[in-house]
């Protein structure tokens, strides 16, 4: 099984994803952000009880996601960035969703990462709506699997510096596979 790894800096960023207590005020953060930007306005009715809900589902499924889903939030302000890194084993439903992005998805640069070579990124700063989150995403097709960076964040002004903090993380994610003992993806050809 593919699985992810990633280098993270530890005096920026908090990995939110895995086991244990660790990262739990971090995670709780993130996903307050997340469901704010999703509509759901602090303190409504019923919202601390969705936003528990939220907490549990989304560790339920950092857990059973076996490394295929990392994420991170911004050290010293939780509510600020939330990145997520995942791998999807690339099929055709998958490209042809990848297709019919809307056009402003056609606005890529290119993006070399060490481990995983060339991709796309992609910065959206422009907010379709008063909750809306700015983004960037860095993307890798490897031919059998896409791996995406997605960083969100809520604050207009300081979105744009956090960038070269994003692309330091973006450089170091890196795929692993699982090979049984006498498995292996290297092709040996016998000498001629």
């Amino acid at each position: 099984m593919t699985r992810l790894l990633a280098d993270a800096d530890s005096t920026r960023w908090v990995p939110v994803t895995g086991r244990g207590l660790r990262g739990g005020r971090h995670r709780k953060a993130a996903i307050r952000m997340l469901l704010g930007s999703a509509g759901l306005p602090q303190g409504a009715p019923g919202s601390g009880f969705l936003a528990w809900i939220a907490n549990r589902a989304a560790r339920a499924m950092m857990r059973r996601s076996d490394g295929r889903i990392l994420a991170w939030v911004w050290k010293d302000d939780p509510e600020l960035l939330v990145a997520i890194a995942q791998v999807q084993e690339l099929t055709a439903q998958l490209r042809t969703a990848r297709a019919m992005m809307p056009i402003e998805y056609d606005d890529t640069e290119d993006f070399r990462s060490p481990f995983l070579g060339q991709g796309e990124k992609l910065v959206i700063d422009m907010p379709q709506g008063e909750r809306s989150l700015l983004s960037a995403t860095y993307t890798w097709d490897t031919g059998t699997q896409l791996v995406t960076l997605q960083a969100a964040s809520p604050d207009r002004e300081r979105f744009r510096t956090l960038l070269p903090a994003i692309e330091d993380l973006a450089r170091t994610i890196r795929l692993s596979d699982d090979l049984e003992v006498g498995e292996s993806n290297i092709l040996r050809l016998p000498p001629a």
